[in-house]
């Protein structure tokens, strides 16, 4: 029974430092002008992909109507 507490005590010890480690972290601010430009043009190259990689895009048609090569 013991080692049942030893376990679940080390597994909260790891959860809450993990917890506190993310929360420390935060999203902090780019330090120069450089990742700032890198992290734009990120986000545009991303957006792009998700506009030319879509279900209409790529198969002409939403991936909740049924597949017109069935009968």
């Amino acid at each position: 029974m013991i080692e049942i507490g030893v376990l679940l005590g080390l597994m909260v010890v790891l959860a809450v430092t993990l917890i506190v480690k993310l929360v420390r972290r935060g999203s902090g601010t780019t330090r120069n002008a450089d990742g700032l430009l890198i992290e734009q043009t990120r986000r545009v190259q991303a957006y792009n992909d998700r506009v030319s990689y879509n279900a209409n895009t790529m198969h002409g048609s939403s991936p909740t109507m049924s597949d017109n090569y069935r009968s």
